[in-house]
């Protein structure tokens, strides 16, 4: 550990999540010392766009970086580094001259270029980006947000245009916006874009091409855990000239928080969707059919590390439906308790394929439905089939991850549904693997927060950030595998009949 043990430095993470920004500080312990959170609003212009203001991101940010400067001033803390984690895929353009943002941003769940997708893999286009970038056609990804931008949303091309991330934008305001702002992103979210060759280590031309992307609108790319540039004055007193000095992706910053360093370790994120990553070492893995290959953050000698991953677009989203669209609990914090109230969900499934269907189905057409209703079907049984459907899309990703020569030995979880016991003992059933939750839960802001630390010297390796890993609870299988089969079967004769629903 760094010299500086026994001070009161801290590490700040930026948390810039699809419904809020939270601010955090940790101590070198990584015990959190203080958070604050803002909510900034969602936007639904027609059926299948989901849309953020991206000046009312910054807003949160800035409001939340305040507040908590108050509260480490108060308790005599030192920020000593900054370190950004977002939403990945959710895609900016602004201006660089006028620093105004020129369209909402088009957040990760948007659907509305399904049909692009759908003619560039008609085309015989997916192969190529499947090999450079490690990804599918879907909407999900950045490139055909930013064609949407280009070629339908009336953002013009120009010498200062900048398409990116939520992470760029931070980064832009934070140190300086028009007044010298840095432009530039880290690996893991270049990886996310469908514009990364992720083995060269660059932007791809040809794929640039193919999205009608000009490469010059596009941020400079560095490890996650490098001092980007520092925050320019007029934020606060406190956080004038602090180096802004780690970035990741949510999901990669929840690897590295997770101190997931070796090989066949994995971690699922459960929040607004569920993330799996699993650490496949330092060799590119062949495509997985349903997964995607992605980036995660470089290894203790910068060296390159991929990661695994299937992405679940619904799950405490598919919870708030419940709750505010059905209205079946006031509270999140309810589910698991009216779930408890009974033994099973009494044959009823729930596919809450609400904005499609992520790995390792790939479907964008899917559509939710509940299953197996009887006259006797109540709240709670749909409750608790929300919760077994949680964990069945885990158990989907990782029984897929299950093929790779790298095979999860260990799943580690995070994000707010990992306070839930009973789903993670459903994981555990399910998937036949043991489910590990830590002491603090927050791993994509610590993840944020390390990477900055230990660019700037508060750790000195990876290896310090493994031993401050503490374990709460593990989960281990306590149902049959034959059982486990069974329940699965039944979950996927209910996803096929959920597939290809929609239609333009």
């Amino acid at each position: 550990m760094s010299s500086t043990a026994g001070s009161r430095a801290v590490a700040v993470a930026i948390d810039a999540g699809t419904t809020g920004v939270r601010a955090l500080a940790i101590n070198l312990a990584a015990e959190v010392v203080a958070v604050t959170y803002r909510e900034f609003p969602q936007y639904f212009p027609t059926p299948g766009w989901v849309e953020h203001d991206a000046e009312e991101i910054f807003s949160a940010v800035a409001t939340t970086l305040r507040e908590l400067m108050e509260e480490l001033r108060v308790g005599g803390y030192e920020a000593r580094a900054i370190g950004i984690t977002n939403q990945r895929e959710t895609t900016v353009a602004w201006d660089r001259q006028s620093g105004a943002a020129l369209r909402r941003a088009i957040v990760w769940q948007d659907r509305r270029t399904a049909g692009l997708c759908r003619q560039l893999e008609a085309d015989g286009h997916l192969a190529k980006v499947r090999a450079r970038t490690g990804l599918v056609l879907d909407p999900y990804f950045s490139a055909t947000k930013m064609h949407w931008l280009l070629h339908e949303g009336g953002v013009a091309v120009n010498p200062s245009l900048a398409l990116g991330t939520v992470d760029s934008w931070l980064l832009w305001r934070l140190t300086g916006s028009v007044d010298g702002g840095v432009f530039a992103t880290d690996v893991t979210n270049a990886s996310r874009t469908l514009l990364y060759d992720i083995h060269a280590g660059r932007w791809s031309t040809t794929l640039a091409d193919l999205f009608g992307v000009p490469t010059s609108a596009l941020p400079e790319v560095f490890p996650s855990s490098h001092v980007f540039g520092h925050v320019a004055a007029g934020l606060h007193d406190d956080l004038t000239g602090l180096p802004v000095a780690g970035i990741a992706g949510d999901q990669h910053a929840a690897l590295f928080g997770q101190a997931c360093f070796t090989p066949g370790q994995a971690k699922v994120t459960i929040g607004t969707g569920s993330f799996a990553l699993l650490n496949a070492g330092v060799v590119a893995p062949e495509v997985i059919p349903g997964l995607l290959t992605t980036l995660a953050c470089p290894g203790p000698g910068g060296e390159t590390v991929y990661a695994t991953e299937g992405s679940v677009f619904v799950s405490g989203a598919g919870v708030q439906w419940l709750r505010d669209g059905l209205g079946l609990f006031s509270s999140s914090a309810e589910l698991e308790q009216l779930a408890r109230s009974v033994d099973s969900s009494e044959g009823v499934t729930f596919v809450p394929a609400l904005t499609g269907l992520g790995s390792p189905h790939w479907d964008p057409e899917a559509r939710g439905i509940i299953m197996g209703l009887s006259r006797g079907s109540g709240r709670a049984a749909i409750a608790r089939a929300m919760i077994d459907a949680m964990a069945f899309q885990v158990t989907d990703v990782m029984a897929a991850m299950a093929a790779s020569p790298v095979a999860p030995t260990e799943i580690r979880v995070d994000g707010g549904a990992a306070a839930n016991d009973l789903l993670l003992q459903l994981i555990a059933d399910f998937t036949q693997l043991p489910v590990s939750r830590p002491r603090a839960v927050e791993t994509t802001a610590l993840g944020a927060a390390t990477l900055a630390g230990l660019a700037t010297g508060l750790w000195s390796s990876p290896a310090d950030l493994a031993h401050l890993w503490h374990l709460e609870a593990t989960f281990t299988p306590a149902m049959g595998a034959d059982e486990a089969e069974h329940r699965r079967e039944i979950w996927r004769r209910a996803v096929d009949r959920s597939r290809r629903w929609a239609t333009d």
